[in-house]
């Protein structure tokens, strides 16, 4: 699942656009953290706005921060964190309802007849 959604090193702006286009609410992507080398973001929309969660690495074991007073639960594997959540996110989260694949936005663009973008 991680690897369907990881967006790579895409930014905020960028992110957020995509999410308005090809997404709806509940409508989530994983993508590099631009301010915390090695950390990614789990960006998710909800209504008109886009949340992001910093997805840290700690003790070989992967959380999402998702709230400064709160101890992140630490999961294995990244797929595993977001399987985790997407059954049952905490209540400052919101919900991730609709995952959105990489390979389904660049077929997207290539039916439109546009070119590849340079991020992907």
């Amino acid at each position: 699942m991680f690897e369907a959604i990881y967006f790579g090193k895409i930014s905020k702006e960028e992110t957020e656009r995509l999410l308005e286009i090809y997404g709806k609410d509940g409508s989530f992507l994983v993508r590099d953290s631009e301010s915390v080398p090695g950390a990614y973001c789990l960006c998710v929309r909800q209504g008109l706005f886009v949340c992001t969660y910093r997805i840290m690495r700690s003790s070989g074991k992967w959380g999402i921060l998702t709230s400064p007073i709160t101890v992140p639960q630490l999961f294995k594997t990244l797929d595993l964190l977001i399987e985790t959540y997407r059954r049952s996110p905490p209540s400052s989260m919101a919900p991730l309802y609709h995952p959105l694949k990489k390979s389904s936005v660049c077929e997207h663009l290539q039916d439109e007849g546009l070119q590849y973008l340079e991020m992907f």
